[in-house]
């Protein structure tokens, strides 16, 4: 039997440096561990001590963690969790449950909006002891894959083929193909005219070769927090905007949406875990619910042939 050593770093000694790293500085961190502020720095100091690395610069404004402190803290999510999933499914295994116990879940505006709720109902009816925490987040830069990677999230909903390459120990799996659209003030005859709405999140290296090589859309002139705030200024009047189909699920009937033609661009959109959480029986669950969403496993399209979750019909209004 393995035994463990002086250098290794015990649950607690993992929860402090989390602790630290979430709240920003010591005296925080023992609140929240409810634990004195000189425990708390013996502890960071200890672990330190047998990594052999600073884990965080210390200041008058806090603690904030080194390149080695941040590596650190996102190990020791991961082992944190992991120690969680043990122990609840060694717990269900022993009393023959179902899955059980919180799982996180990060994920897209869009999608959080309108192709995760149908799954979660479905996931609480068959698992009512699964507990789903979903966290929204940009997809730009690291996006929802980086929750994961960081071991804030056990499974994000992220867009995959981008320009970002997927943090090393992640795997990612593609649920569908989303169509691009363009969407423009209800009866305007041409909508091409109209200047460009935009939002960063938009921005994808799935759809750069398509955009640059369609003269008629301009720069845009103006740019939006996020795909809400498009639709609401395109809707009143202030533009035109060429947007994926999840962000277009619910647009109101202000708004027309026109095809794009066979040509036009999409995004695959899928689901990103660890190879460990991967094989969890409260990831798995998820996962089939995803999957055996219609809209993934091959419901009408929102724009022809391709397969996206369930979105109104409305392409036949009027044309690009």
């Amino acid at each position: 039997m393995a035994r463990t050593t002086d250098s290794d770093l015990a649950p607690h000694e993992l929860r402090v440096l989390v602790a630290v790293a979430d709240t920003g500085g010591f005296s925080a961190a023992a609140g929240t561990l409810s634990l004195t502020q000189s425990a708390v720095s013996h502890s960071v100091r200890g672990s330190e001590r047998k990594i052999g690395a600073v884990l965080f610069e210390r200041g008058r404004a806090g603690a904030r963690p080194t390149p080695a402190g941040e590596k650190a803290v996102a190990h020791a999510r991961h082992i944190l969790r992991l120690l969680d999933v043990l122990t609840a499914e060694a717990r269900g295994a022993a009393r023959s449950d179902a899955a059980e116990g919180p799982l996180r879940i990060a994920a897209f505006r869009s999608a959080a909006l309108h192709l995760l709720p149908p799954v979660l109902q479905r996931l609480r009816a068959r698992h009512p002891g699964i507990e789903p925490r979903v966290r929204i987040v940009r997809e730009v830069g690291r996006g929802t894959a980086g929750e994961v990677a960081d071991g804030k999230a056990d499974i994000a909903i992220a867009t995959l083929g981008g320009s970002v390459p997927l943090p090393p120990g992640l795997v990612a799996r593609g649920l569908f193909e989303e169509p691009y659209a363009l969407v423009h003030a209800a009866g305007h005859t041409a909508p091409r005219s109209l200047p460009l709405v935009d939002w960063a999140e938009n921005c994808g290296s799935y759809t750069r070769d398509w955009w640059a090589a369609q003269d008629w859309i301009p720069k845009a002139t103006v740019e939006a927090e996020d795909d809400g705030a498009v639709l609401a200024l395109v809707s009143g009047g202030h533009g035109m905007a060429i947007m994926p189909a999840l962000s277009l699920a619910g647009a109101p009937d202000s708004v027309d949406i026109a095809d794009l033609g066979p040509k036009r661009p999409t995004r695959q959109v899928g689901y990103v875990t660890t190879a460990e959480l991967a094989g969890s029986a409260v990831v798995r669950a998820l996962v089939r619910e995803l999957r055996a969403d219609p809209g993934v496993t091959g419901s009408p399209a929102l724009f022809g042939t391709v397969s996206t979750p369930t979105v109104t019909e409305r392409s036949a209004r009027s044309s690009p």
